[in-house]
């Protein structure tokens, strides 16, 4: 039985793409040691799925910064803004992208990033193709090409991986009004012809061709588009064999139109959505030609597989259909999973017990192999052995104590309406935090983060080893925040944040402190370019066990008579940001979640913090991609976070925050959240969001955020100022916030402090143009 691999992590098992891109920003290396860095990872990956045993290895999975914007390069889809950079500058393709993902500010010339947002229903971010009427495409970047051809020069039969034509638009936004950019397919397919055509004059023999947007609910006119384009890139290379992959949901009602296909094999996620083997088989597929792709090996989460339950799935396509027209692979690419267990040692953060437990993208591989040799007609010794190991895990995790609390238990199924209810409205609690705060119109504030330099990161790591000792470091971060706390007062900032220079990430920190997590040395994935983060992993009953962020905001608020906000990380972020156990509802695991935050909610306004932030960034992140499942989930998010903030009086101010998604078709659950204050990503969409807010009338108060903090271009006052105006064209001013659009951990000191201070003059402006 043949097996295949849908992507492979492209950051390298010690983050060596996300080092040597920073390396490269910074001038610190060459282009060419950039590249050979990335050579490096690509030829590991291809030996490393090979000696794994798998058959058909894939290509062009890797890139320097996103696979989405590899697309605009490849079909030549590059906004006008960028096009000086070319003619004038004459970027070379690295460059040009990184100008793309990030902006470009220097030499004369001051060009914004792209947008970005959350790829489906993943912590991952992509980069948001943009479309004119008059778009025209043409093959500029020929990466597919060459990387196909570095893989067949080093003896490697590989299948070139390419993001599907009507995925690419349906992924991408009109940037003016009167066309749909699916009319656009006509003008692209001719590149991916090109394409084909140079890769068939390479030999290559299969193509897998990413649909994702097959998992959402599509209408007859993008059906109709998936229908074209496959016809004709099939008529032209018949000799090609197509495989067609969609992946984290159904194809629901697209199944027909998929099953009509001329592809040669349809790639099944089996661990999303196990249900539509029975769908498929229901079909006449036992008279057609048609390949199935089994994704039966869980590409998002970190537990082993359950053996006995994929070959059950596998079987039952057995009894249909020819081994010769099955295989076994991954139910995604495995870019959302780390690289390799092997490389976690320290049983302090990742017990044994545990990690008996897991799988990571290389024991993926070695999965996908032995459930092939399993479900064949002679199994081997080792994959009969292997069996009963994995039995064995299965069993042993199913009664651990590690995973079961009572308690927990008993408490979770214990919340009641009244514990997700405020006292009173809103307009009430606004009136009363007014008495407390004293704030101006415009507030100011930013979203909690300061930047975590090298010598900040230095001094975690040096306490850790016990190069430091507790008191020693102690001294170190709160002579930090202290720094923090008079800069901002000398900006004149109205609500303050200590700066969480304690933190190592806005999850992991609160993980380390709640029972029912472990956590990983060698755990990174990617979340955007060369920005990684290492997921905790819940492996049982979530409890907090004493106050997490009390001590340093209190000492922030003793420093100053402005509010410092208390900083929390939401219950469905957490939830999202972390891998999951998936032995009960994610819903539940949530709930438990929500309930210790609400006991640090609690702490925190004992100790006398009046305004605490609770983020939710992943919120729209895990709504479910088809529409009939979305009210269950949003229920069950709005609860939870109702829960971990309502247990506070009016005077207290509850914040939440939001970035880097489509919120527009989630309004309604946003509301009910019943925030006192949002603030929200609007600068990189050049404020697109706000165009919903004038439809929906959001009811508490709002920052939109004036300063795209993904990106190390400065903005001016000037440009923020002109962000405000157009908010305060669908909101009334006194609803009005001013902050940044997420965190600042990632940028330098300088850059953060030219935006910050030009961001509060912004808004000192804006209320002497309101007063005037």
């Amino acid at each position: 039985m043949i097996t295949h691999n849908l992507g492979y992590p492209r950051i390298g098992a010690h983050r060596e793409l996300k080092k040597a891109n920073e390396s490269y920003w910074a001038g610190k290396i060459t282009a060419q040691e950039l590249e050979q860095t990335a050579k490096n990872i690509r030829l590991n990956n291809w030996y490393l799925q090979k000696d794994a045993g798998i058959d058909i290895i894939p290509c062009n999975d890797f890139t320097f910064y996103d696979h989405v914007l590899d697309t605009c390069l490849m079909t030549g889809a590059i906004p006008a803004r960028y096009h000086d950079l070319l003619v004038e500058k004459q970027l070379p393709q690295l460059d040009l992208q990184f100008a793309m993902a990030r902006g470009f500010q220097k030499e004369g010339l001051d060009v914004t990033a792209m947008e970005m947002t959350k790829w489906f229903d993943t912590n991952y971010h992509y980069i948001v193709p943009e479309f004119a009427a008059n778009q025209q495409f043409s093959l500029f970047s020929e990466k597919v090409i060459s990387q196909y051809h570095e893989a067949k020069r080093a003896g490697f039969e590989a299948k070139p991986v390419i993001l599907g034509p009507v995925s690419f638009l349906l992924l991408g936004k009109e940037k003016e009004k009167g066309f749909h950019r699916l009319q656009l397919l006509s003008k692209l397919l001719p590149v991916y012809l090109e394409v084909l055509r140079k890769l068939d004059e390479l030999d290559a023999h299969y193509i897998q061709f990413d649909e994702p947007c097959l998992s959402l609910n599509l209408g007859q006119e993008e059906r109709d588009a998936i229908t074209s384009a496959y016809t004709t890139l099939q008529k032209a290379f018949p000799q090609l064999h197509f495989i067609l992959a969609s992946y984290f949901e159904c194809y629901g009602e697209n199944l027909q139109t998929v099953l009509q296909l001329p592809v040669q094999t349809l790639h099944l996620d089996l661990v999303r959505c196990p249900s539509q083997l029975e769908d498929i088989l229901a079909t006449n597929i036992r008279h057609t030609k048609l390949r199935l792709s089994l994704g039966v090996v869980d590409g998002r989460n970190i537990w082993k597989n359950d053996f006995d339950q994929s070959l059950a799935l596998i079987r039952k396509a057995q009894e249909a259909l020819s081994n010769e027209r099955l295989l076994i692979a991954p139910s995604c690419s495995l870019l959302h999973v780390p690289c390799d267990l092997d490389l976690e040692t320290d049983e302090n953060n990742l017990p044994a017990v545990v990690k008996s437990w897991m799988a990571f993208a290389k024991q993926k591989l070695d999965e996908v192999k032995i459930l092939a040799d399993l479900a064949g007609n002679t199994p081997s010794v080792n994959a009969l052995q292997s069996l009963k190991d994995n039995q064995a895990a299965m069993a042993d995790r199913r009664t651990s104590s590690l995973i079961h609390r009572p308690a927990v238990v008993a408490r979770t199924a214990a919340v009641s309406e009244d514990d997700a209810r405020r006292t009173s409205a809103f307009p009430q609690r606004k009136q009363l935090q007014q008495e407390v705060l004293h704030l101006p119109k415009f507030p100011t504030t930013t979203i909690g983060s300061f930047p975590q330099t090298a010598t900040v990161r230095s001094w975690r790591t040096k306490w850790k080893k016990g190069e430091l000792t507790a008191a020693e470091y102690d001294t170190l971060i709160k002579e930090e925040t202290a720094a923090s706390v008079r800069w901002q007062e000398s900006i004149g900032m109205d609500v303050l944040v200590h700066g969480e220079f304690e933190r190592n990430d806005m999850v992991e920190y609160f993980g380390e402190q709640l029972e029912g997590f472990v956590f990983t040395q060698y755990g990174w994935v990617q979340s955007y370019g060369s920005r990684c983060v290492k997921p905790p992993v819940i492996v049982g009953d979530v409890a907090r066990k004493a106050p997490m962020t009390v001590y340093y905001t209190q000492y922030a608020q003793s420093l100053t008579d402005k509010p410092v906000k208390g900083m929390l990380t939401g219950p469905v972020t957490i939830l999202q940001w972390s891998f999951v156990r998936n032995d009960q509802p994610r819903a539940t695991t949530c709930l438990q979640i929500a309930l210790a935050i609400r006991d640090e909610v609690h702490d925190l306004e004992e100790a006398g913090i009046r305004v605490i932030q609770i983020d939710e960034p992943a919120l729209r992140e895990g709504l479910p991609l088809r529409h009939e499942n979305w009210d269950n989930y949003l229920q069950s998010a709005v609860k939870a976070f109702r829960v971990a903030s309502s247990g506070v009086t009016d005077k207290t101010q509850i914040h939440t925050h939001m970035c880097y998604a489509e919120f527009n078709d989630i309004f309604e659950s946003i509301a009910a959240l019943d925030a006192d204050v949002i603030t929200i990503e609007t600068s990189r969409s050049q404020s697109e969001l706000l165009e919903g807010f004038a439809h929906f009338k959001y009811p508490n108060d709002i920052g939109p955020g004036v300063y795209d903090i993904h990106s190390p271009r400065i903005p001016s006052e000037e440009e923020m100022v002109h962000l405000m105006e157009q908010a305060m064209a669908v909101i009334p001013a006194e609803q009005l916030w001013v902050n940044p659009d997420c965190g600042l951990k990632t940028r330098d000191w300088p850059e953060t402090k030219a935006a910050v201070a030009a961001m509060v003059a912004a808004a000192k402006t804006l209320r002497s143009k309101v007063t005037a």
